[in-house]
């Protein structure tokens, strides 16, 4: 089975020298008897299925999930008390393997490696590792071990299942059942071609995408929001109906545009990554705090310049979590815009939308243009979002097609 870097994440507490973490690199290489090349030590605990506690840690896995990317996400979350790791430079290294079972299928390998830095007696505090791994469905066995230059070892095993609900049994995942894979780590990679409908004149749509956390207060961009959000433009984009994207990257709080891109063929994801790299949640912006309803204003002008000008797209989609603002867009700006003759739609990313049900400024917005709004909290939101707004422009394409021809009425 192809192997390739585990993604992989340290968190620390209570710690004055950074540890240092490599590359994940897959465990890799065939010996003269065709077995994969590692130490025979190592290959004895995987075996042996004994938990060993020589390097005190303790070891939580991390169930199965399905992502908005429609792979389920799985991993472990390990903690090594810092009084454990004292003394002179250390260097932790980290071996696991991922059975399928049913489906059954060959095993996966990963190694990683973690330099510690020279650290006092008195050091106090945990230090704590995580590591992900893709899954298609199915159910799996993993075997796990870390050992310090000393050897000294700690090890645990566990099993996992990756089963989706019956609702989503429709759902169509990119891993096959009984397959490991790495965690994707790049957000922004080019978008493969899709084949778009021939029969049809392909859709064109706007999406308008506030790239904000989903804590309104948080400081930072979080891996998970991210991915959420850029599974969106994805789904979108891999809808073979539609074949020109307009592209708005903002963010509300700082009140700007991150990048813009107009009419194209697909969505330049890498260039989107990049501009994203502005975002700078958490400074304080004097100039806007001094601005009284700068958010509503910015919005404002956003959807006058976005619906109000010579661009008339076949939909266009507003994607992101709510707006924190209580203030509504003043309707005579709305009204300013004029009659849209386009759906308008809003993909509202929120993962508990039991504790949010009322409209936010965008969702206020939408509704006065009698558009649609979506609720996306789990992946089969997504997928009936976009199927149901497709279907609802083509529709409305089509009427204005008719309407339009000879005769038509």
């Amino acid at each position: 089975m192809m192997c390739s870097k585990l993604g992989t994440r340290l968190l620390l507490a209570v710690l004055a020298a950074p540890i240092l973490l490599n590359a994940q690199s897959p465990l890799a290489g065939l010996d003269a008897a065709g077995e994969l090349r590692m130490f025979p030590s190592d290959r004895a605990i995987l075996e042996v299925q004994d938990p060993r506690q020589d390097l005190p840690c303790s070891v939580n896995p991390v169930k199965p999930a399905l992502g908005f990317d429609l792979r389920f996400h799985a991993g472990y979350e390990v903690g090594i008390p810092l009084k454990n790791l004292a003394g002179a430079e250390n260097q932790l290294t980290m071996i696991f393997r991922v059975t399928p079972e049913a489906p059954k299928g060959e095993p996966a390998y990963f190694v990683q490696r973690v330099h510690v830095p020279p650290l006092e007696p008195e050091a106090s505090g945990t230090a704590y590792l995580e590591g992900a791994f893709d899954l298609g469905e199915g159910r799996y066995h993993v075997d796990w071990l870390m050992r310090d230059r000393s050897e000294h070892l700690c090890s645990s095993y566990w099993d996992a299942e990756a089963a989706l609900p019956p609702k989503d049994k429709q759902l169509t995942l990119p891993i096959r059942p009984g397959a490991v894979r790495a965690t994707e780590e790049e957000a922004f990679k080019e978008e493969p071609p899709v084949q778009r409908t021939p029969d049809e004149a392909p859709l064109k749509v706007k999406v308008l995408v506030n790239f904000a956390p989903l804590n309104a207060y948080g400081a930072t961009l979080q891996p998970l929001d991210t991915s959420a959000l850029v599974s969106i433009l994805r789904t979108i984009v891999r809808e073979p109906r539609i074949g020109r994207f307009s592209v708005v990257a903002f963010n509300l709080e700082e009140q700007r545009i991150l990048y813009r891109q107009r009419d194209a063929e697909r969505i330049d994801f890498p260039a989107l990554g990049e501009a994203l790299h502005s975002l700078n949640l958490g400074i304080v912006d004097l100039g806007r705090l001094s601005r009284k309803n700068g958010e509503t204003e910015f919005l404002a002008n956003l959807i006058q310049r976005e619906l109000g000008g010579a661009d008339h797209p076949d939909a266009l989609i507003f994607a992101g979590p709510k707006a924190p603002s209580d203030e509504s867009v003043p309707t005579e700006s709305l009204k300013e815009v004029g009659e849209v003759q386009y759906p308008v739609f809003y993909m509202n990313y929120n993962l508990h939308p039991e504790s949010t049900p009322w409209k936010d400024a965008i969702g206020r917005a939408v509704k006065f243009f009698k558009g649609y709004e979506y609720s996306i909290s789990r992946p089969r939101d997504l997928w009936a979002a976009v199927g149901e707004m497709v279907s609802k422009a083509a529709k409305l394409k089509n009427v204005r097609r008719l309407a339009a021809a000879p005769g038509g009425e």
